[in-house]
């Protein structure tokens, strides 16, 4: 017992260490890498304020991006492994609560009635997101309980819902369809450092409360019966979740638009390397999510040069091969 924690403690460090070079080679790649390639040394000397005009610009526009990727990924992947924690699910993800959707409703309703501009669709996605949660667990709850199978079959009529009305609204006004499409989609590009810093407190106050509950989503695993032998109040840690996922994932769909498979496909390419327990996988998600959306990126931009493929697409495209290959060795694991 005391060897195989061992091997265990010892593959995680190795993984963490790899997940740390990875993330590493995605940043410079992200800034490097692009319809204008750049050189290591040029990079380096517009960094330290040595470089020419044309480094500058194009540096200018990569900055934002590849900061915001490092952020968005972190939240969407923690927020996966905390949804695929609390509601016992490997299919889970942060739709499953309406996030997306409810971002998406709340940007449609400014864009419509009150003439909402692109530097409003941070807060309204956000809200959206929030209310979104709050529904899901209100419909979900029953005699001051929180069944996992409730709160599944609430996200999925919550999400059909709010899907219908953001239809509904963007088919019947042409002037919101143009606004949202471009919203959508979900991409890095033509975004600022002031959107990464207004959702950078939302995402660490998201992180602190995941790291916070990773020894509760492990009792979760146990079953409700054994966890409340354990001293947890399921409820409470499911209700805590459901607040931490709903900040990352609000906080990350406010600022980059909706991003799909990162919080499906990283925690399970994580869970190869950490096994089940939160306190190591959480960690890992917050390097390897990052890792997945730029690299996702910076392919996008490389693979339909001149003009780029969104990152909302490309994860889709990045991220199945890894999660094919992540689930077939932990199937192996446990074979």
């Amino acid at each position: 017992m005391a060897e195989r924690r061992r091997h265990s403690a010892g593959r995680y460090a190795w993984g963490v260490a790899a997940a740390v070079v990875l993330l590493g080679l995605a940043i410079v790649l992200s800034l490097a890498v692009g319809s204008k390639p750049l050189e290591a040394q040029q990079v380096i000397a517009s960094l330290t304020r040595h470089g020419d005009d044309y480094v500058d610009a194009v540096l200018a526009s990569r900055v934002p991006r590849t900061v915001l990727g490092v952020l968005v990924g972190a939240a969407l992947a923690v927020a996966g492994g905390v949804m695929q924690g609390v509601t016992r699910n490997p299919l889970a993800d942060p739709g499953l609560f309406g996030i997306n959707v409810g971002a998406a409703a709340a940007i449609v309703t400014g864009i419509a009635f009150f003439g909402a501009t692109v530097t409003g669709y941070i807060w309204l996605a956000l809200l959206g997101a929030v209310v979104s949660v709050v529904l899901v667990y209100a419909l979900g709850s029953a005699h001051g309980r929180s069944a996992t199978t409730r709160i599944v079959l609430a996200g999925a009529v919550v999400t059909a819902v709010f899907s219908a009305y953001v239809q509904a609204v963007s088919l019947s006004l042409p002037e919101v369809f143009d606004a949202y499409r471009f919203w959508v989609v979900g991409s890095l590009a033509g975004r600022s450092l002031d959107q990464a810093w207004l959702i950078l407190p939302f995402i660490i106050v998201g992180l602190v409360l995941a790291f916070l509950l990773a020894p509760g989503l492990n009792m979760l695993a146990l079953g409700d019966d054994i966890a409340t032998s354990l001293g947890q109040r399921p409820i409470v840690v499911r209700l805590l979740s459901g607040v931490a996922v709903a900040i990352l994932a609000g906080a990350a769909t406010a600022g980059v638009g909706p991003v799909l498979f990162v919080g499906l496909a990283v925690p399970h390419i994580a869970r190869s390397v950490s096994g089940p327990d939160h306190r190591r996988l959480l960690p890992l998600c917050v390097l390897l999510g990052p890792v997945l959306l730029v690299l996702s990126d910076v392919l996008g931009r490389v693979i339909a040069r001149p003009d780029e493929i969104m990152v909302g697409v490309m994860t889709a495209f990045v991220g199945a091969p890894a999660l094919f290959i992540a689930l077939r060795r932990l199937r192996g694991d446990r074979a």
